[in-house]
């Protein structure tokens, strides 16, 4: 695979970083103590949570802006738009303020009140559509597509099928953990939704060592546990949480190598969360309970002695007024987990 410039800056090492841009990425990588000592293995989250946008989606935003200023797509004052689930459009908005662009964001009415208020708290145009499948042409992210061609000086990011996005991966979030855990890595678990973070990080993991076990966690609702295990495209049940999960192979997914896949329900993911906050004092968004639930099954296929690495994704902040609230959890017929005395 060909290297572009990596998205993130070496000064963050120095303390000192070049604005925004600067800090994104070189995020820690966090050993899960209760999860390791139970499983016997090393469980390591990398906090992408920690990034100045507040999650992993700021690599992405950050590899698509740099690669559209580069291509020459992107002229001063111009116009970003995307189809998001919230926080590409946020790392995007961030980006767009630091850089001296406007946002225009489409997002499905279904995500949280957090992430669409934040949106427009940060000054992003937010126009907000109902959630209807890809197949149909208004689609927040076929929408976000027309509008952009025809909005001039517009460009649109188009994470999902825009290899800009796995590529940030590819240089940054991949090698990082390469580095982090000095070429320690059986196993790389993660959900996906535009297919960027788990194929750029599959991909360079792959290279460095072809042993790596690549591990696809999904939600129900999504057809790419079905696409892993065996090629169709087939999607059972449903699930509350956001920004993962697909009924499509996306480009950014297309070409990276999954070993194994693994299913993850709605509550086991709200246990994992919760179980975070309780056991590690970390404070997590629900598609981090989809990745490190499937890492904790990964753990148990592999048995102990290996070094099983995910993403945490987000904070739970964006997501009070659901995931840790009893009254919304009960509405979509899930229990909120009790802490043990």
């Amino acid at each position: 695979m060909v290297a572009s410039t990596p998205v993130s800056s070496p000064a963050r090492t120095t303390g000192i970083t070049a604005g925004f841009v600067g800090a994104v990425g070189n995020t820690p990588l966090i050993r899960l103590n209760a999860l390791s000592e139970l499983t016997g293995c090393e469980i390591l989250g990398k906090a992408e949570f920690m990034n100045p946008g507040g999650s992993v989606k700021d690599r992405a935003a950050l590899g698509i802006l740099m690669e559209a200023e580069e291509q020459g797509l992107l002229k001063p004052g111009g116009t970003v738009v995307e189809g998001t689930a919230g926080n590409t459009g946020i790392g995007l908005t961030h980006l767009c303020n630091a850089r001296g662009y406007k946002a225009l964001i489409v997002i499905p009415d279904t995500q949280s009140a957090e992430k669409i208020g934040l949106l427009r708290s940060l000054g992003a145009e937010v126009r907000t559509v109902p959630a209807v499948p890809y197949r149909d042409p208004n689609n927040y992210v076929r929408l976000s597509g027309r509008i952009a061609e025809e909005t001039p000086g517009a460009v649109w990011a188009n994470q999902f099928d825009n290899l800009a996005n796995r590529r940030a991966h590819y240089n940054s979030t991949g090698p990082e953990i390469w580095q982090q855990t000095g070429g320690r890595v059986d196993a790389w678990v993660a959900a996906t939704g535009t297919g960027g973070t788990y194929a750029g990080v599959a991909l360079y993991l792959k290279e460095q060592n072809p042993a790596v076990r690549c591990v696809l966690a999904d939600p129900h609702g999504s057809s790419l546990y079905s696409w892993a295990t065996d090629g169709s495209l087939v999607s059972e049940g449903s699930s509350i949480t956001e920004g993962i999960g697909n009924s499509r192979v996306t480009a950014n997914l297309e070409g990276a190598p999954v070993d194994d896949a693994v299913r993850i329900p709605d509550q086991d993911a709200l246990e994992t969360i919760y179980g975070l906050l309780w056991q590690e004092g970390l404070f997590l968004g629900g598609s981090v309970g989809i990745n490190v639930a499937a890492a904790l099954e990964t753990a148990r296929r592999m048995g102990p002695g290996h070094t099983i690495v995910t993403v945490l994704c987000d904070s739970g902040d964006r997501y009070r007024s659901r995931l840790y609230d009893d009254a919304w959890l009960a509405s979509k017929g899930l229990r909120q987990p009790v802490r043990a005395a």
